[in-house]
């Protein structure tokens, strides 16, 4: 009787020890201010944009220079140290965006660079131009990466001009949102397959022939081939496709030593989201993360880096990184 009479006893002082707690948070509740926001994290070396942007809506493939505002690139605050000295890297998709970024700090590790972009020629010279401001060498090809033959003789001019092939950055990408799954035509969803799923094949085994044991191939899935999008359908379907592809090559080309591995990036702030959203759409983009705004492609590009360089990841591949701000 005493037994259960203490039990009784213990569990109606945890109680009161509950309602006691609850009493303090509530009064704590009470005190807050109603109505106040979390402000955008600012967790980087500079200031970055955060919403809303300016409404806007630009046409395919998306031009990064007519973007307002102007996504950044350069890195002022990356200090290179040599970690892809002597290598050359591909990256399609190269001309703006993540592959932009990607290129600017290959070539401040060391790497000469070969872009690979559709028809954005504006934005092909100012990355030629940012990557031999870096003391590198670079090379622009313009073509389409769905067409088998254009990646082969993509692949023979890299390495005729450069002089090999260490790292392939498949990164080139078409997305356009279909928000009622009945109105996604073949033709988008064809478009949609064969850009981002047919180009990372081709490219890949066009340049595997000529990796060496060390060389690396990155290739860039999304946190939607992670989650899915209920408006981007065929382009989860492909993005999950790529982190697929990317775990299954990189068991096949462990004898090769080739590693592969990709990174899944959340909201990033690039052509490719304001040519596919209605202009409303793009005001608010990367809103809703935790963070409460996207990425800037400079702070997706040292995951390429880390990737890339055998000095930071000789035991990494078969990998899926994402970096979906906080998600």
């Amino acid at each position: 009787m005493s037994t259960g009479f203490k039990s009784r006893s213990d569990s109606a002082k945890a109680a009161s020890r509950q309602r006691s707690v609850q009493r303090e948070v509530d009064a704590t509740d009470r005190a807050k201010p109603r109505g106040r926001s979390q402000a955008p994290m600012q967790a980087g070396a500079r200031k970055y944009p955060v919403p809303p942007f300016p409404k806007q809506h630009h046409p395919k493939p998306g031009e990064e220079w007519a973007l307002d505002p102007a996504p950044l690139y350069d890195a002022p605050f990356w200090q290179g140290s040599s970690k892809l000295a002597g290598k050359v890297a591909m990256i399609t998709g190269g001309d703006s965006g993540i592959g932009r970024a990607v290129a600017v700090l290959f070539a401040r590790e060391g790497a000469d660079v070969a872009i690979v972009y559709l028809s954005e020629d504006r934005d092909a010279r100012t990355t030629k131009a940012a990557v031999e401001a870096e003391g590198r060498r670079c090379i622009t090809l313009r073509g389409d990466v769905t067409r088998r033959a254009f990646c082969r003789k993509a692949v023979e001019q890299t390495v005729k001009a450069l002089g090999g092939l260490d790292v392939l950055v498949n990164n080139a990408a078409f997305q356009v949102h279909s928000a009622d799954f009945v109105d996604l035509t073949e033709q988008h969803f064809d478009t949609t397959l064969k850009t981002n799923l047919y180009g990372y094949f081709h490219m890949a085994q066009e340049a595997v022939p000529h990796m060496k044991p060390g060389s690396a191939i990155i290739n860039t899935g999304s946190v939607t081939g992670i989650e899915g999008s209920k408006d981007l359908i065929d382009y989860s379907m492909t993005k999950g496709g790529i982190h697929a592809f990317t775990r299954a090559l990189s068991g096949n080309l462990i004898g090769k030593g080739i590693r592969v591995n990709a990174v899944a990036p959340g909201p990033v702030w690039t052509p490719l989201n304001p040519s596919e959203k209605e202009a409303g759409d793009v005001s608010r983009f990367g809103a809703r993360t935790p963070m409460k705004r996207p990425a800037q492609p400079e702070e997706i590009a040292p995951a390429y880096v880390f990737l890339a360089s055998p000095q930071c990841s000789s035991y990494i591949t078969g990998e899926i990184l994402p970096i979906i701000g906080g998600y």
